[in-house]
């Protein structure tokens, strides 16, 4: 089954062997297990890729939402999908910019997301999420992209008995994409 009509730029296969993708596409189309969303600590959805996939999975969505926070800064936490393609949404707590110790949240942001993802209950397989915190959050987009790649590099490194067989990064735009594509090889190699 296709993941999406998403289009997978450029992908590599980790030691582990779990595929790390980039997606050019829309995250609310991914047909995966569980995608990620880009959450405020409050877990109200209303604007980014947030309000996008709220309006896209549903009401219940946010109804569910509401019962699991608040959630700290470089924490994270699901709910079921809604209407979405997928059985979760895993909502990652992303620093704003200029808070301090960004890299640090944000890193953390990720592999507590990856966490959640590997539970043996939730049986995910395919996760996909967006450039957390590059949006209204303000991370600059290369830097962000740097930690993003490196936290998914190190948690794939401290998991190598993992149940993950696909992590596509879903990227909205050609910079961003660009972006992550021109620092891929320096976390995964060839």
């Amino acid at each position: 089954m296709a993941m999406s009509e998403n289009e997978v730029i450029t992908s590599r296969l980790h030691a582990v062997q779990v595929e790390v993708a980039l997606v050019l596409g829309d995250l609310t189309v991914e047909v995966v297990d569980a995608i990620v969303n880009a959450a405020n600590n409050h877990l109200a959805h209303g604007g980014g890729v947030a309000g996008a996939i709220c309006r896209r999975g549903g009401p219940s969505i946010q109804r569910e939402s509401y019962t699991r926070a608040p959630v700290p800064v470089g924490e994270a936490t699901w709910t079921s999908a809604g209407d979405l393609n997928a059985k979760y949404v895993i909502h990652a707590v992303g620093p704003r910019w200029g808070e301090g110790d960004e890299d640090e949240k944000l890193a953390n942001a990720v592999q507590s997301s990856l966490d959640i993802a590997n539970r043996p209950d939730l049986e995910i397989k395919t996760v996909s999420m967006p450039a957390i915190s590059t949006g209204i959050f303000g991370f600059p987009l290369k830097r962000a992209a740097e930690v993003i790649l490196s936290a998914i590099h190190d948690w794939l490194n401290s998991h190598p008995d993992t149940q993950l067989k696909i992590i596509r990064l879903c990227l909205f735009d050609r910079q961003t994409l660009n972006t992550f594509d021109s620092l891929l090889d320096d976390c995964f190699g060839d």
